[in-house]
């Protein structure tokens, strides 16, 4: 039986669990949709990790939740090049990731300010205007 990796990607408030798995040709599922029926764009950043590495031989489920397309695409990226290095196993490739974009290992912490109270509709540290008379 052939190696199963579990691993999850973050970005923003997207969340992507990648499932690879060794096969004979490269075949990817994003929420039971093939990878081909996405824009271009997402499929870019999607197919990143897989470019870098060299890597075309494998089976990749993904379920992702949350955030909008360009961090769900950016979770994705991040689950499949951490089950990458998992897979097999290879510190070359960890340190050609993190040469490329530290990212695709490391989640980014940058995420959206909570509003807060009383400024709720207009941005998270909006404040009434002074008036100086």
């Amino acid at each position: 039986m052939s190696e199963i990796v579990l691993e999850t990607g973050k970005r923003k408030s997207a969340r992507a669990r990648v499932r690879l798995k060794k096969s004979n040709s490269l075949k990817i599922v994003v929420n039971k949709r093939p990878l081909e029926e996405f824009d271009e764009l997402f499929k870019l950043k999607v197919m990143e990790p897989l470019e870098i590495s060299g890597i075309k031989n494998l089976d990749i489920k993904v379920n992702v939740k949350g955030g909008g397309l360009v961090g769900q695409a950016e979770a994705i990226a991040q689950g499949i090049a951490k089950g990458l290095i998992k897979l097999t196993k290879n510190l070359k490739l960890r340190n050609l990731f993190i040469e490329y974009d530290r990212h695709l290992l490391v989640r980014d912490p940058r995420v959206n300010e909570p509003h807060k109270p009383s400024r709720s509709k207009k941005g998270a540290r909006r404040r009434k205007q002074l008036s100086k008379r």
